[in-house]
């Protein structure tokens, strides 16, 4: 895979969401391919771990513990960097799957939260420091749900539509400054703990979203893509990819071999 190597002046990657599955995937291969990755996220020990098997394996990576709802804390990260080549704004997840007359407000809440505010927090206050570098990335990791709606949904796709429209907006406010928008929309992809979260940890319920899918995508999948728009040409943006497994044809057609 081609990239081109990241500048002096931009090495700083910021990745949340980085304790497990897709962010955790960023950190290790934006690492790999030259930058410093700062990895944010709620559980300390996941990160810090993390930040170990980075620098063992001779990269670079420092872990700070984060909520990306919590603008004070948002803001004291900020004054840690003068400036960062690139923001992964990948915190976020789903809660249940109850059809809009009977969904749960607090879900609906803190999905709103974390995947819209939270990308809102991180980007307001990175922005100055991406633009200062010289030539910045904001990515949004948003999903397919961000684009098409499905049954027991509606608050998932929701927030993830604000994900999308806020990083479409981006785009066009700040079109002539050195920071590229990228948004990167994932379909069918089998983490460890995206639908155990989503579903209060029932593992049975979290296997039935794979069931007879011979091959989802992996955390690895999504992040090899991110990495490979992040490291495009400065004049290079990808403004929209969305990517899927194979078996999948949309968010409500799914091939499984039961």
């Amino acid at each position: 895979m081609a990239t081109s190597a990241p500048s002096a002046a931009s090495r700083i990657a910021v990745v949340t969401g980085a304790s497990s599955g897709i962010g955790a995937s960023t950190a290790r291969q934006l690492a790999a391919a030259g930058y410093r990755v700062v990895l944010t996220a709620r559980r300390k020990d996941r990160i810090e771990a993390l930040a170990e098997e980075i620098n063992a394996a001779g990269h670079a990576a420092t872990a700070y513990p984060l909520d990306v709802t919590d603008r004070a804390a948002v803001d004291e990260f900020a004054t840690a960097f003068q400036a960062i080549g690139v923001l992964v704004n990948n915190a976020g997840g789903a809660l249940g799957a109850d059809p809009v007359a009977t969904g749960d407000p607090a879900d609906w809440r803190t999905m709103y939260e974390t995947n819209v505010i939270g990308t809102l927090n991180l980007t307001q206050a990175l922005l100055p420091k991406l633009e200062a570098s010289g030539d910045g990335v904001v990515v949004v990791v948003s999903s397919t749900a961000a684009h098409a709606t499905y049954e027991g949904g509606a608050g998932y796709v929701a927030a993830k539509h604000g994900a999308h429209v806020l990083a479409e907006t981006l785009r066009l406010e700040i079109v002539g400054s050195p920071v590229r928008v990228v948004e990167i929309a994932p379909g069918m992809v089998r983490t460890e703990e995206f639908a155990l979260t989503r579903f209060g940890g029932d593992a049975e319920k979290a296997a039935k979203v794979y069931a007879g899918v011979a091959e989802p995508l992996t955390a690895d999948d999504v992040a090899e893509t991110i990495t490979w728009a992040v490291t495009r040409p400065s004049h290079v943006n990808i403004d929209l990819l969305v990517v899927r497994p194979r078996a999948q044809a949309s968010n409500a057609k799914i091939h499984r071999e039961l």
